[in-house]
């Protein structure tokens, strides 16, 4: 038993922890959870815990069901919200196959195999994501959503239920040593953003599906409700995930390169290059629901265009104000990433196009200085500037044919998740719309 495992095992005792919760998550991103006794971890660390693989989307089939989880104990946090009576605790697990090989169907290890592709390059990668979300007040039946407030950005309310709700997650997010660098409210009524801090992204994409549980739990304990969901209100803002990104060769920044046009070294110039030209093929990942593509086409500063620029809000790659003299803080933000993806995919996808683009070594096009929403058709196509796919259905047609999503995601995973995204493509295209009846019902 290493240390770290011997360290959570006293902690539980010291800390009188009655329940350990198992987490980890399916294909789509949704989080799971299962809850041992203490008496039980020692076992799990050794072997695992079983459970049946093809219950979960996309894990297993029926004739290979058995799956292990297997918990990372760097990942032990006390979960605050439980209370003191009743002690619980959360580890992330690692899902293993019976013969305890890494499951190629588990997204934990999707990133894992695309992290350790970027070591064998010599890079680590770090992100930092900015995390948009909407609070509504409790949904009655059918009624339309109501926002739980009519701010707009950076408003500051006395006693705002916003202000409120978001110190108490922040408080939360720190106790379980989530660090928190800023939050605020969004340009939308009842919408927020917090950022977190950059990490490695294997403990980012953990750290997001915690603050997406932290936040729901804050929301049920104030008596409203919380959601990503991309596009929940027509007419207002979506909530994105716009995530800074990074590369580092030890402890130096490869982005980094001073006297530089924006002091971006070739490596990060390669790296935006592939994130360009891969975006359009990993879409489908990076905005996995029908809802996502009214972020991308629904105006509110989401990015429609694939398109990279210094410090332009209106691009899909934007590379924000240098900080003469720090290097370490050089780095990329990518916008087309919106608040319900599944982090473990979307950063893997995110990290093969940019490491393809230095592997081939792409020229990076020239940068958009312009609001991209403001020119003509016409204008865009001499730039060379190319649209996003306007929907699902076009998202997946791209990444079915995309060699760089096949290897990334490998052939399971792609192929349960093009499967289950066409069910939701067809069932959204079966639905009766509001705009459909008011339109047209009187009329016709």
């Amino acid at each position: 038993m290493d240390r770290q495992q011997e360290y959570v095992l006293r902690a539980i005792e010291e800390r009188d922890i009655r329940f350990i919760r198992l987490w980890f998550t399916d294909v789509l991103g949704i989080l799971k959870s299962v809850a041992i006794a203490p008496a039980e971890l020692e076992g799990a660390f050794a072997e695992g815990i079983g459970f049946d693989g093809s219950s979960i989307e996309g894990l297993a089939r029926v004739y290979e069901a058995d799956m292990l989880a297997k918990p990372d104990p760097s990942t032990f946090q006390v979960l605050p919200w439980r209370g003191e009576r009743q002690g619980s605790a959360r580890m992330f697990c690692d899902i293993l196959t019976p013969d305890g090989e890494p499951a190629k169907t588990d997204p934990r290890n999707v990133l894992k195999r695309a992290l350790s592709k970027a070591a064998a390059m010599g890079f680590t990668f770090y992100t930092h994501p900015e995390i948009e979300f909407y609070l509504f007040e409790p949904a009655v039946g059918d009624s339309p959503l109501v926002p739980i407030d009519n701010h707009g950005y950076f408003d500051h309310s006395a006693r705002g239920v916003a202000h409120d709700f978001r110190r108490s997650t922040i408080t939360l997010l720190e106790s379980m040593g989530i660090s928190v660098e800023f939050s605020h409210h969004e340009a939308g009524p009842g919408q927020n953003e917090i950022d977190l801090r950059y990490a490695d992204a294997l403990s980012t994409a953990d750290n997001i599906m915690t603050f997406r549980t932290v936040v729901k739990e804050v929301a049920l304990e104030q008596g409203i409700m919380a959601s990503f969901m991309a596009k929940p209100l027509a007419g207002q803002p979506g909530s994105g995930m716009h995530t800074h990104l990074s590369l580092f060769e030890g402890d130096a920044n490869a982005f980094y390169a001073p006297g530089a046009q924006f002091e971006l070294s070739a490596t990060a110039r390669a790296f935006i290059a592939g994130l360009l030209r891969h975006s359009a093929e990993i879409a489908a990942v990076t905005n996995q629901f029908v809802n996502s593509y009214k972020r991308l086409w629904g105006g509110g500063e989401a990015p429609s265009y694939v398109c990279w620029g210094h410090n332009n809000r209106s691009a899909m790659v934007r590379v924000p104000m240098y900080k003469p003299g720090k290097g370490n803080s050089s780095r990329v933000e990518f916008r087309g990433l919106d608040a319900s993806a599944n982090p473990y995919l979307a950063y893997a996808v995110l990290l093969a196009a940019g490491l393809k683009g230095i592997e081939e070594g792409y020229e990076l096009p020239d940068g958009a200085e312009d609001d991209v929403w403001a020119l003509s058709e016409g204008e865009r196509r001499a730039m060379g500037i190319q649209p996003l796919p306007n929907s699902l259905e076009h998202a997946l047609l791209l990444a079915e044919e995309s060699e760089l999503v096949a290897e990334t995601l490998g052939e399971e995973v792609l192929e349960f998740f093009v499967r289950n995204k066409r069910v939701e493509w067809a069932e959204y295209l079966a639905q009766v719309t509001p705009y459909e009846l008011s339109r047209f019902l009187h009329v016709l």
